[in-house]
């Protein structure tokens, strides 16, 4: 038995219990950050202490991080700056045990193109785990419980040649919370579904905390599998922020924090939010989003996505952009196995198709 088997067969306990609560992710510090940006002054005078002291309750610097630039001195300059927001399977912060993280998206914040461009990359993909060994290749999800937000930056970074200014690290359970304090989602479902006791119309509808839970995890009956449940996240989500910046969501602020501190880890201080929400408010409304397609594969026995080169590099072009640095190859241990015939199981028995 292989080293990856063993480690998969290690996680197998602990995640069972857990599994149904995983296919969901909740961008609520993301959100709050959007609110202040969009809101402006109403919310962040008369909530300043009350953020203040939320901030500070979720900040921590992660140690073993390997930026690829200084993340304050781009901010300062008023660059465009990149989030990785992690979705955790832990079911709760404080434990000593890391979940893996059950969805990866790489937000980009440009104030000169006015956009926020969120990035999918599927739990599944397969990647080169930094820190872990030279040549040691697992899920990319399986970096966090390995490494924590630092393994989890550092992999994101090599897999797609992209700096990584900051974190935030969400608790799932949460996202339920968050949109009762909002008073609800309106989403447009592209199909009819049941999951987990809730019935979802094709169509505009409206959804509370539990609905929308709900409506975010359910992957298997969705025709487009993972990517079609990412779709439906990034849908709760902004919907969440439509919510969230209404007059009325003032009177539930309190929760929103509240459910912060109980769901959130970040590396962004306090200072960093206020710089964001001064220099970075054109880009909070024009959200665009795509993610990293990858190919089903199998390697060592378990299911991957194996992204080719050319969807590597596309991915890393537009982040790159986004972030006005000029386009470079990735050139990393998935393109030279992908270049290799090296990429699955077959390996060289067959012509590889991952180069293309």
């Amino acid at each position: 038995m292989s080293e990856q088997t063993k480690r998969r067969a290690q996680h197998h306990n602990h995640l069972h219990n857990g599994r149904k609560k995983r296919h969901t992710v909740l961008y609520t510090f993301l959100i709050i950050i959007l609110v202040l940006i969009v809101g402006g002054g109403a919310y962040a005078y008369k909530m300043y202490h009350d953020v203040q002291n939320t901030a500070n309750k979720v900040y921590k610097k992660e140690s073993g991080t390997n930026h690829q630039r200084s993340p304050q001195t781009t901010l300062d300059a008023k660059k465009p700056i990149s989030i990785l927001l992690l979705g955790t399977d832990t079911g709760a912060l404080g434990r000593t045990y890391h979940g893996r993280s059950d969805t990866m998206i790489v937000a980009t914040v440009n104030p000169q193109n006015k956009q926020l461009t969120m990035v999918s990359i599927p739990r599944d993909t397969k990647a080169h785990i930094v820190g872990k060994g030279a040549n040691y290749i697992e899920k990319i999800n399986s970096a966090y419980s390995y490494g924590g937000s630092a393994m989890a930056i550092n992999t994101t970074q090599e897999l797609l040649n992209i700096p990584i200014d900051y974190y935030v690290t969400v608790n799932m359970g949460g996202i339920q919370r968050i949109v009762n304090a909002v008073g609800g989602v309106t989403i447009d479902a592209p199909f009819a579904f049941k999951y987990d006791g809730n019935s979802f119309k094709k169509g505009s509808q409206h959804l509370n905390g539990k609905q929308a839970l709900a409506y975010s995890r359910m992957r298997y009956d969705d025709p487009e599998g993972d990517y079609g449940r990412q779709k439906r996240q990034r849908q709760v989500i902004e919907s969440i922020v439509k919510s969230a910046v209404s007059v009325k969501t003032l009177w539930n602020f309190d929760d929103i924090l509240q459910s912060m501190s109980d769901n959130v880890q970040t590396d962004l201080t306090f200072k960093n939010m206020q710089t964001i929400q001064k220099n970075y408010k054109s880009a909070a409304t024009n959200m665009v989003d795509d993610h990293l397609q990858g190919q089903n594969a199998t390697i060592d026995g378990g299911s991957y996505q194996v992204a080719t080169t050319k969807e590597l590099n596309r991915i890393s072009s537009l982040i790159r952009t986004q972030l006005n640095l000029p386009k470079e190859k990735v050139n990393n241990l998935e393109t030279q196995q992908n270049s290799q015939g090296q990429a699955t199981d077959a390996g060289s028995n067959n012509a590889d198709p991952y180069t293309n």
